[in-house]
């Protein structure tokens, strides 16, 4: 018997969370999953003594509405997915190492969260929560800002495409989730055009390393094309001499894309150490939802 599609949803009651569950819906998730939804009451440091009891009073407070706030999600996403198993879970400490530990344990396929938390104080400690689980998360993580688009308009999905394994486990996670008629996705390639250098040697080998990394390229968006299009996506194609990150970010608001995927190391060697991680940059500068995908 094949495993349930497990998700880890973390939910602060922000709107950006709020958002986030709305996102799902457009997500194209299967019918059936096991859905952990995370409520975490931030803790940085311990009170002075004085407050200790006053502060004991507030932590209850707090507690009963974290577990409130959860609940109420798990709530909203049980009247949209009502074949999801949905289980509500509060802890303590700070949300991301919170949340990074639970699916460390718990091995989720996907962690769900808003681009934002409610919580000033928590970003000013440890930065925004959802670049931590994008940069140190072992399963794929959605950035989920909502929908922008109207409601009758197609769903379009757009994906960088650059010849690397994590691209390549974007287009299959495209491939094998379940999307509504007429859906469009665009495929997304940064190409590179060779710089000058000094040595002719190194120039021509550089050149001619290129132009079959190109062809390479070629072939891999080819092969993304129709295994997309077999599952009834309608299927174009973008390619231009561009940083990928900018790219990525420019098409997505111009096309009003739905959601980016992309791969979590994404972009060869010599593109890495030229331009840097692509998705975590994708992740925080993006418009719309942003799917970071592991294999």
């Amino acid at each position: 018997m094949q495993d349930k599609f497990k998700i880890l949803v973390a939910y602060d009651g922000s709107d950006c969370a709020k958002a986030a569950l709305d996102d799902m819906r457009y997500a194209g998730l299967p019918d059936d999953a096991q859905i952990q939804v995370v409520g975490v009451l931030e803790s940085w440091l311990p009170p002075p003594s004085s407050w200790e009891l006053a502060e004991g009073a507030i932590q209850a407070s707090r507690e009963m509405d974290v577990l409130s706030l959860a609940q109420e999600a798990a709530v909203s996403l049980r009247s949209t997915f009502p074949g999801w198993d949905i289980e509500v879970q509060e802890e303590m400490g700070s949300p991301a190492s919170v949340i990074l530990k639970i699916a460390d344990s718990w091995k989720p396929a996907l962690i769900v969260i808003g681009s934002h938390g409610r919580s000033a104080v928590g970003r000013f400690f440890l930065g925004s929560v959802s670049q931590k689980l994008v940069h140190e998360a072992h399963c794929s993580v959605r950035v989920a800002r909502g929908r922008a688009q109207e409601p009758d308009t197609p769903l379009r999905l757009l994906v960088g495409v650059d010849g690397s394994a994590g691209s390549e486990a974007a287009v299959d996670v495209v491939a094998r989730r379940q999307w509504p008629a007429n859906t469009e996705v665009a495929l997304v390639n940064a190409t590179w055009s060779s710089p000058h250098l000094y040595s002719e040697t190194a120039n021509n080998a550089l050149s001619a390393w290129l132009a079959a990394e190109h062809e390479r390229i070629e072939m891999v968006l080819k092969q993304a094309q129709e295994k997309l299009a077999a599952k009834g996506l309608q299927v174009s194609l973008v390619v231009k001499q561009e940083d990928p990150k900018k790219l990525l970010c420019e098409e997505a608001a111009h096309w009003g894309a739905d959601c980016i995927f992309v791969g979590a190391k994404g972009i060869g060697k010599l593109e890495r150490l030229l331009i840097g991680s692509v998705s975590s940059a994708v992740a925080a500068r993006a418009n719309c939802s942003v799917e970071v995908v592991r294999p």
